[in-house]
């Protein structure tokens, strides 16, 4: 496996001798710039080189290429391909936001403490980019993973500091999703779901941010439910009349605390503002999910009001989306 400098393009003397023993350019027909991406080494061969990684790293063709590299590569080789690749920031983007090149990061983080040195900061310097991205956040998921203590912690630092920008994005909110609930340790796990249960109202009525309100409800934790349910009080009927807002008050149904909450504030309302609710699109299966847990809870007090809150109102109901609350009424009586 052994190449001369010549026949490698990776062959640096300013870098270690072990290079010229990883294969990179190794059938590789041709050198395609990451998109984007102008390379700023002066040296040519430096070009070649980096750009042979790219191709290794984000092509189809390069799946086999890479799979040699990791299992005929020894620890000072692996640190070298993860040198080249975080070297500079531009280019590390362009690899991990390719689907290929977040799933072959991914298969390095974690072999050694030496090679996740580099991928470490180089993570840090675009972690908001990086953890938004549809594909490169992933990285970050594995990096918070299998990183050891201390990097895990600096990165739940950048993660709290970016939260709210990262809850509100359409890939962010996958992503902190994820790590909430692969979280293993428990003080930035509370500080996490703390944020989300502080700011339930903001972000319950962002387009992304809701899914991260509606992931931490799932996840049952009794402390964060009511903190949601504090956050969230006086604002529920409101959010019941949205498709994701009534999803949301729907999950907090389900916790005999927070279902309270809930509850009062439907028998709270006033100027016909329950029957409108009962009728909405997304209000009537909140309306009829409050009746069912009162009743299956054996919350009488809660039941009886809703019951002789709505009965007079049957036939505005029937006509409309709220058919299956008359449904369940009638059955009642």
């Amino acid at each position: 496996m052994a190449m001369t400098d010549n026949n490698n393009p990776f062959s640096m003397s300013t870098m270690s001798d072990a290079l010229q023993h990883i294969p990179f350019s190794k059938g590789i027909s041709g050198y395609i710039p990451p998109p984007g991406y102008a390379p700023r080494s002066s040296s040519a061969v430096a070009d070649t080189r980096s750009n042979s990684l790219f191709n290794v790293m984000t092509s189809g063709q390069g799946l086999a290429q890479f799979k040699e590299i990791i299992s005929k590569s020894d620890r000072k080789e692996l640190q070298l391909m993860a040198s080249l690749l975080t070297s500079d920031s531009d280019y590390f983007m362009e690899v991990v936001r390719n689907i290929n090149g977040s799933r072959r990061v991914q298969k390095l983080l974690g072999i050694s403490d030496d090679v996740d040195a580099f991928f470490y900061p180089a993570i840090l310097r675009r972690f908001y980019h990086i953890i938004t991205d549809k594909y490169a956040s992933y990285v970050a998921i594995r990096a918070m993973l299998v990183f050891d203590q201390k990097k895990q912690y600096v990165m739940y630092e950048h993660l709290l500091h970016h939260a709210l920008d990262i809850a509100r994005n359409q890939y962010g909110c996958i992503a902190l999703n994820e790590i909430i609930t692969d979280a293993d340790d428990p003080f930035y796990r509370n500080l996490l779901l703390d944020v989300v249960a502080r700011n339930a109202l903001y972000l319950s009525n962002d387009p992304s941010g809701n899914f991260v309100v509606q992931h931490v409800l799932a996840l049952y934790d009794l402390r964060c439910t009511h903190n949601v349910g504090v956050s969230l009080r006086g604002h529920c009927v409101d959010l019941s009349f949205k498709k994701y807002g009534s999803y949301i008050v729907e999950k907090l149904l389900d916790t005999e605390e927070s279902m309270a909450v809930v509850v009062v504030e439907l028998l709270e309302c006033e100027g016909g503002r329950l029957t409108r609710l009962a009728r909405n699109e997304f209000g009537s299966f909140v309306v009829v999910k409050a009746l069912k847990i009162t009743q299956g809870m054996n919350r009488v007090d809660l039941f009886r009001g809703l019951v002789q809150k709505l009965m007079p109102f049957r036939h505005l109901l029937v006509r409309s989306h709220g058919s299956n609350i008359v449904n369940f009424l009638e059955s009642t009586i």
